[in-house]
Order: C-alpha cells, then structure tokens, then sequence
C-alpha cells in the first residue's frame, strides 16, 4: 500500500489535475496603468464621498478640488488619514495627487481620497499592492448611515412614549 512520489504524481496526472506549478502561472498581473500625461487614475469611495484621484511622480504637492490641502483639510487629522497611504508605501513627497472629491462630509472625503490615492499607488508601482492591500487600504469601507424610516424619530430610534 505505500505509494512513492511518482506513484502519486501519476495519479494526478491521471486524474487531470492541474499542478500548483500551473496554478501560479495562471494567478493575475498587475500592469502599470498610465494615461497620455504619465499619471496613473483612481477613484476612491467612503461613505457618500467619491474622490477621483491623478498621481505622477513630483514633490509631494497635494491638491484638492484646485486648493491647497491645508485649506481643504484645516483639521491635522484628515491631512494625517490621506498620508497613511504615503507612508506604508514609504513613498512621502515622491508623487503629485490631484483630486476632485464631492458628496458626503470631511471625513468621508478623506477616507475617499486615501482610497483612490491607494489605488493610484498600486496602478502606478504593481509592487505597492501587498503593503497597500495589508494595511487595508484598497479595500472600500462599505458602511454607510441607514436611511430614516416612517414612523421613527431617526433609523432605528422610535419617538418617545407617553402613556397618558
């Protein structure tokens, strides 16, 4: 009954089988992904805020819907969210991002705009998908405030009662 390695291998190949060797030749690539300018494309999303985001190398200058990001984004803390992206792919002040962001609030946009920056990132470095895809970054956060329904004070909260 003991069944030597090439034993094994025929009954795979008998079996048809395809081999791991196989399988990883099949698992995707990624290709750079550049317009006529040189700039790599993304759309980020969070919440009701979509972010369309355009990357090139340069000198970390950030701009957001034609202004400055510390006009745009005054509080430190969403300056600091569109910079997580930069710093796990260890790339600070080495790409220009140009970006249009509408719907929703601060917050939601900057959660949009670190996300399209994220995908921009690994269109323009495929190599940047690991450390960005780790840290969660290129995934969208699909939570979004529940719709208010009839007969409710708010999406779930009822009105309050009165007995008399």
């Amino acid at each position: 009954m003991s069944k030597t390695l090439e034993d094994l291998k025929e009954v795979v190949a008998e079996a048809g089988i395809v081999a791991a060797e196989a399988i990883v030749d099949d698992a995707p690539k990624y290709e750079q992904k550049l317009d006529a300018q040189g700039r790599a494309y993304a759309t980020g999303k969070r919440k009701d805020a979509v972010a369309r985001v355009w990357i090139k190398p340069g000198s970390g200058k950030v701009t957001i819907n034609g202004r400055d990001i510390q006009t745009y984004f005054a509080r430190p803390v969403l300056r600091l969210i569109i910079a997580q992206a930069f710093e796990v792919a260890e790339r600070v002040d080495q790409y220009d991002v140009v970006c249009t962001v509408k719907g929703g609030g601060l917050s939601g946009q900057a959660g949009a705009v670190r996300h399209g920056v994220s995908l921009a990132l690994t269109r323009f470095e495929t190599v940047l998908r690991q450390p960005l895809k780790k840290a969660g970054f290129l995934t969208r956060d699909a939570r979004v405030v529940e719709r208010k329904k009839f007969g409710r004070a708010k999406a779930r909260r009822s009105f309050q009662f009165s007995k008399r």
